[in-house]
């Protein structure tokens, strides 16, 4: 016979419940992605998933936060590091990686949020500035392999390729599609080498 103690769940403190983590991701992200412009509040999230909002701030400071977690494990397993023997063969598969995921409408809304998010918000703009640093710093691995000209200077190569995907997400006057992506790539690999 189970008494009744044993039938509740055991007290899990401020560790994650791996399904509810996940539940609120994914929710955080299709919610932004649909909203049209209405607010997407920790409220929203939270009634979405099936959880408590207490729940999201245990594990998180801000709404902006949760976007940005979401985002960051989506470019980690959507955007491989490519190895094709050439800079510009690299550049290409990573950068036509990088714009078929940024550009898909639903993730082009959430990017504007957590960005729109990362002005208002000082935790959610740290956050932003940690995400954008370690999608720069795995670009940055392409040209960090490849022999360049001397003196080239990759923080700005770097910028470039992400400057036109910003741009291009926060201004909309043109799409984040392969061609521009190998453009790009093409681009860039010829400013870089000998």
């Amino acid at each position: 016979m189970q008494s009744e103690e044993d039938g509740r769940r055991a007290h899990t403190g401020r560790r994650r419940n791996e399904a509810a983590r996940r539940a609120i991701l994914d929710v955080a992200v299709e919610l932004l992605g649909r909203s049209g412009g209405e607010p997407v509040t920790i409220d929203t999230i939270a009634a979405a998933a099936g959880v408590g909002k207490q729940t999201i701030y245990r594990w998180w400071p801000s709404k902006g936060a949760v976007l940005l977690e979401a985002l960051a494990e989506r470019a980690d397993g959507d955007i491989p590091l490519p190895d094709t023997g050439t800079l510009e063969g690299d550049l290409t598969a990573f950068v036509t990686a990088t714009f078929a995921v940024s550009g898909h409408p639903r993730t082009a809304a959430v990017l504007r949020g957590t960005m729109a998010e990362a002005q208002r918000d000082p935790s959610a703009g740290e956050r932003m500035r940690a995400f954008i640093a370690v999608r720069r710093a795995t670009l940055r691995t392409l040209f960090d392999r490849a022999d360049l000209r001397p003196g080239t200077d990759v923080d700005l190569l770097v910028d470039q390729i992400y400057g036109v995907l910003w741009y291009r997400i926060l201004v909309g006057h043109a799409p984040l599609d392969a061609r521009a992506a190998a453009a790009l790539a093409r681009t860039v690999a010829a400013a870089a080498q000998e």
